[in-house]
């Protein structure tokens, strides 16, 4: 049984428009989502930096309503990579004739080592500027929850009917296992990057609290000195004075004494 495919955009991710080795690269090769009405669902990329640089990536789509990408903007340090999920929101209708034009472009460039994502210019992405920027452009496939496991190279062919219950069970919580593991890396990886930040500002404010209590302790201790300082001499201590009297002697009168004989 043939499962409908939608299949959005063709262009191998690996090679550049010019041919130049890519500055970053992207797996899985290609976006596929369950479909299922009033359902949302999910896939994780994984962008790899490979070179010796920072590189900051931008994830483009012409239907920004229909999908949610988180990161859509961020910086990969030198041979780092980053996990990036693009999830379907929850879709109300088949699209007609189960074809779809939506398309989804992920740019690259170079930038300043230690860029933060908040420190981007606005122009970063802008074609018109020199530097050089590189756009890597994936497939999208819509599948059916019945051919969840198979694979692309068998044309997305279900083999649910052939397939004991068993194996759909444990394949099914293969995928739940997989996708906790990458939903556990992207929190890793966003708690990381608020640590890096909040180090950032705490470093920042230290120094300016030291300088203000530094600042105001030699201002009080300038005001107490000057005020200790008026005060001696504005009121001299008073010397005490000793008064000293002299008595007149008065000559010592011996008289004689008899001895016994």
């Amino acid at each position: 049984m043939l499962v409908p495919i939608i299949q959005v955009l063709a262009v191998d991710p690996v090679m550049t428009a010019d041919g130049s080795n890519p500055l970053i690269s992207v797996q899985p090769n290609a976006l596929k989502f369950v479909f299922e009405l009033e359902k949302p669902s999910f896939c994780d990329l994984k962008v790899v930096n490979n070179t010796e640089h920072y590189v900051a990536f931008k994830v483009k789509t012409t239907s920004p309503k229909k999908y949610f990408v988180r990161p859509n903007t961020g910086v990969v340090q030198p041979w780092d990579s980053s996990v990036i999920r693009v999830t379907l929101q929850a879709p109300r209708e088949y699209p007609p004739d189960m074809q779809c034009k939506d398309k989804f472009l992920l740019q690259s460039t170079i930038v300043r080592p230690n860029t933060d994502v908040d420190d981007l210019p606005a122009d970063t992405f802008n074609k018109e500027s020199t530097k050089e920027i590189q756009e890597c452009k994936l497939k999208v496939f819509y599948v059916t929850p019945s051919s969840r496991g198979n694979s692309e190279d068998e044309g997305f062919k279900s083999y649910s009917d052939q397939a004991p219950d068993s194996n759909s069970a444990v394949q099914q919580l293969k995928d739940e296992r997989d996708a906790a593991v990458r939903q556990t890396l992207q929190l890793q990886q966003e708690l990381d990057f608020l640590k890096r930040r909040r180090h950032r500002r705490n470093d920042t404010g230290f120094s300016l609290k030291f300088a203000l209590i530094v600042g105001l302790i030699g201002i009080m201790v300038g005001l107490l000195l000057n005020f200790s300082f008026s005060s001696s001499l504005s009121s001299p201590a008073a010397v005490p004075t000793v008064e000293t009297t002299t008595s007149p002697v008065e000559p010592s009168t011996t008289e004689g004494i008899e001895t016994p004989l």
